[in-house]
């Protein structure tokens, strides 16, 4: 049983190693000559950023939430110190 998986763990890797160059061929590389991204495409990556934002934000009100309804805060007199 040892010796099968060490002749696969083996073949495995040597098939990996072979193939590395392929990966690292100028074919995957961008052209010199790329033209910079227009104001659709910023657009679109701000919409994206936008929609992040808008999902984490209600995920953080809801741990703050969850925080101080297991009593984890220990507030002060000045109420902004906790754990």
């Amino acid at each position: 049983m040892r010796t099968t998986l060490h002749r696969a763990a083996t073949a495995a890797a040597a098939i990996l190693v072979s193939a590395a160059p392929a990966f690292a061929a100028p074919a995957f590389a961008a052209p010199a000559n790329s033209e910079p991204s227009g104001l659709l495409a910023w657009s679109f990556l701000g919409f994206c950023a936008v929609i992040l934002i808008a999902q984490v934000m209600p995920a953080m009100m809801m741990l703050v939430g969850a925080r101080k309804a297991a009593g984890l805060f220990i507030f002060t007199a000045n109420g902004n110190s906790f754990k």
